[in-house]
């Protein structure tokens, strides 16, 4: 008689239930940076927001869809509850947060290893960029007030290679280099936790100076042109 099998469905069930759990947490977490966030000096009426970082972590670990989960919640929890832009700001948030998050979790899926993160998160931010130029073109006109009166497409078109193009390339920048610096113990502070799966990098554990004092240089760099485009410097 042959011995019974023993089916794999606990499980799974439990794996996904530690995902769904990860990704609660994370979407916690990222409205939290979100609100905090807040405490920098915007740039006109856009808010620096380092809530990317936190869904770049859990993209790197769950993947992209997950990012896009991660990323959409967050901002519609912003949306009911602090922040005050309405439903084009949380279109506006929902869509700079998972064109940079999704991309680079997407490239990174594919590379697991130093290199590919960074190459990830420099492709997300390009994304990230163009997709809020055209945005910003085809939706700021729409609600966008100067003196009680809508702005024309025209003033639109004006302010994004003054206004739009630099304060998404500093708010792009300033996340991937905390990502680069964050994901790493934060990942392994979940592993030891039982939270998320064991690493599938390609590369080993060993300290690498030289990538931290890189991605120290990256933020250093994004967070003086970002404090320059809010005036404070």
């Amino acid at each position: 008689m042959s011995a019974p099998t023993v089916s794999a469905t606990p499980t799974r069930s439990k794996m996904d239930t530690k995902t769904i759990t990860s990704i609660a947490m994370l979407t916690g977490v990222s409205v939290i940076i979100a609100w905090m966030s807040k405490l920098m000096p915007p740039v006109m009426f856009l808010d620096f927001d380092f809530k990317h970082v936190v869904v770049c972590v859990g993209g790197f670990t769950f993947g992209p869809m997950a990012a896009a989960i991660i990323g959409i919640l967050a901002s519609f929890i912003e949306f009911i509850t602090f922040s005050g832009t309405g439903p084009f700001g949380f279109l506006m948030n929902a869509l700079g947060t998972c064109s940079f998050c999704c991309t680079a979790s997407w490239v990174y899926k594919r590379n697991h290893t130093k290199k590919g993160a960074v190459l990830g998160l420099s492709a997300g931010l390009v994304v990230m960029v163009i997709v809020m130029l055209l945005w910003n073109y085809l939706i700021t006109p729409i609600y966008m007030t100067v003196n009680g009166e809508l702005v024309t497409r025209a003033q639109v078109a004006a302010m994004l290679p003054t206004l739009f193009l630099p304060f998404n390339l500093a708010k792009g920048g300033m996340n991937m280099a905390a990502t680069l610096l964050l994901y790493k113990p934060v990942v392994t502070a979940l592993r030891a936790s039982g939270l998320v799966p064991p690493s599938q990098s390609t590369e080993g554990k060993k300290f690498n100076l030289g990538f931290l004092l890189f991605s120290l240089a990256l933020l250093a760099t994004f967070v003086t042109f970002a404090l320059v485009l809010a005036g404070v410097i």
